[in-house]
């Protein structure tokens, strides 16, 4: 045999659920060749082998974060931080940020911001547009919840956005007003024409974007994600950034991009012409689902739902598409050979979903198309049988319930939030569910997921769905096979084991050893290694 390039040794190495754990692991090329005691492991090495002694500390499969948008997160780390555990708790320290801003910035220079979340800010109240107008008269101004589905704007951005006092809300989207005036607020697509007017983003920009996004993700152990909306923002510059991201090295961690195929941005003739359907690409860079969107977010309260929210008894949300639409969209996709990956939150956009997919398959039969529903935050006993029936994967957010769990009570009242988001369920009925942040919507961060996942707890300490812990082995099964299975990936990587990437992270904190599963949330990664190169090293 060949001897090994590399050998870890003198750890604790969780090579998978079924795998178990080693004490060594040899490495050749990018691959894993073995796994063992550090004995077995030692006795392979040769003159030229690379010993790591990882003293003691945990190893796992590099995390994989199932649903993130990379370059959005990228261009969001050069926007002001809004996020609450960033000390964004009050408006006036939103407009206090905004002022500075503005004094900092030439008049017309377009202010931007994202994360604020209404529910952890004093009074519960989202920033007002009159408040914007007065710390930042002449410059536009567009700040994003952290949900990413609802924003407030400024005069001068409503007015080079052509919204109006008249402007009536257009199909899947809602104009905040208020008596006599508009209020700033605007929900899902009634977004466009001010994310239309924002200056244009080139394709070099966002590969900056990718790059500096990748070496963050490096740094929590992440070495692998599903991109969620390429196309989402600028369209086709997007696919190009990650292109020449992939060619020139600034792709950091391998990424399956999932591309938009949504009513109005829709990559999906030009990428069918280039031959970038489901599967094309290499190890770095390989074309995952298509995305398309059916509601909101439920923080922002336009996830579509049957039964109203409990803070507003005339709300039931946002549908962003008709059945029809839904069904024109996803059967396309389907015919052409995607793999289809719908945001649907709600359940009455999840039943419109789970329609329009049970005719896709009545048209074409394809058992291991995999088919996912992103967020699935929340849906009926029905519709999970029929999610087995299809084998629908549920691609939910741990995180979530960490930072967003205590503003589910607030706007669906004590009972609802108890019944979302349900893994354990999920993986105990085979449905092969992943863990994600939908980052930037959260931090990148994989150890509030972790901890959600394992106590079902907010960042508070209030439980929801008591029931639902999953082991850790458990949770990290969910951010490593089967965010790989959700993309057919699971041959690849996802598993310490002889043929597969040797993709893995190094931590500071036994996850399995821990005395409070608070203690996960202070983890740290130590070190991380892409196809068996180090690619990020806390300290050097």
């Amino acid at each position: 045999m060949t001897a090994p390039t590399r050998i870890l040794t003198n750890a604790k190495i969780w090579c998978g659920l079924t795998e178990g754990f080693a004490e060594a692991l040899a490495i050749s090329g990018d691959k894993v060749l073995a796994t063992g005691t550090a004995e077995e492991i030692g006795a392979m090495a040769g003159p030229e082998t690379e010993i790591t002694d990882l003293g003691g500390k945990l190893a796992t499969p590099g995390l994989n974060d199932a649903h993130l948008h990379l370059h959005l997160y990228g261009m969001n780390l050069r926007q002001l931080d809004l996020r609450p555990h960033h000390g964004v708790t009050t408006v006036d320290k939103i407009l206090e940020m905004v002022k500075a801003a503005a004094e900092a910035t030439p008049p017309g220079t377009w202010i931007l911001g994202r994360g604020y979340d209404h529910d952890k800010l004093e009074g519960f109240r989202h920033p007002h547009k009159s408040e914007l107008d007065k710390v930042a008269p002449d410059h536009p101004v567009m700040l994003t919840r952290a949900c990413g589905h609802t924003c407030v704007v400024n005069s001068t951005a409503l007015e080079i956005a052509g919204i109006g006092h008249n402007t009536p809300d257009p199909h899947g989207g809602k104009i905040g007003r208020d008596p006599g005036e508009l209020n700033g607020l605007l929900w899902e697509n009634a977004r466009f024409p001010v994310q239309q007017a924002l200056p244009d983003v080139t394709a070099e920009d966002y590969a900056d974007a990718i790059s500096a996004a990748g070496d963050m993700l490096l740094s929590l152990g992440i070495t692998s994600c599903m991109e969620a909306g390429i196309g989402l923002a600028a369209g086709l510059p997007e696919l190009r950034a990650y292109q020449i991201a992939r060619k020139d090295g600034r792709l950091k961690v391998r990424v399956a991009g999932t591309l938009m195929g949504d009513l109005e941005k829709n990559l999906l003739d030009v990428a069918y012409e280039e031959g970038l359907v489901t599967g094309a690409g290499d190890d770095m860079f390989r074309i995952g689902p298509v995305k398309i969107f059916t509601d909101g977010s439920a923080g922002a309260g336009t996830a579509w739902m049957t039964r109203p929210y409990s803070n507003d008894e005339t709300n039931y949300g946002v549908p962003c598409l008709t059945p029809e639409e839904c069904d024109e969209l996803v059967m396309k996709a389907h015919k052409m050979g995607y793999q289809i990956a719908p945001h649907a939150i709600g359940d009455a956009a999840i039943g419109m979903v789970l329609d329009s997919y049970e005719k896709a398959y009545a048209e074409m039969p394809d058992p291991d198309r995999r088919h996912r529903i992103e967020h699935c935050g929340w849906h009926t006993p029905e519709q999970l049988e029929r999610m087995q029936a299809m084998g629908v994967i549920p691609a939910g957010q741990p995180s979530f319930l960490y930072f967003f769990g205590d503003g589910y009570f607030m706007c669906l009242g004590e009972e609802r939030p108890h019944h979302c988001y349900p893994f354990k369920t999920w993986l105990d009925e085979g449905l092969h569910p992943s863990a994600s942040t939908d980052c930037p919507v959260t931090d990148p961060d994989p150890f509030p997921c972790l901890y959600a996942m394992t106590a079902r707890k907010s960042d508070t300490g209030r439980v929801l769905g008591d029931g639902q812990q999953l082991s850790m082995a458990e949770a990290l099964h969910l951010y490593t096979y089967e965010a790989a299975y959700g993309v057919h990936d699971e041959e690849r990587k996802g598993r310490l084991i002889p043929g597969q990437l040797a993709d893995i992270a190094v931590f500071d904190t036994d996850f399995f050893e821990m005395d409070t599963p608070e203690q996960i949330l202070d983890a740290q990664c130590l070190l991380t290694i892409r196809g068996g190169e180090t690619v990020f090293e806390r300290g050097a």
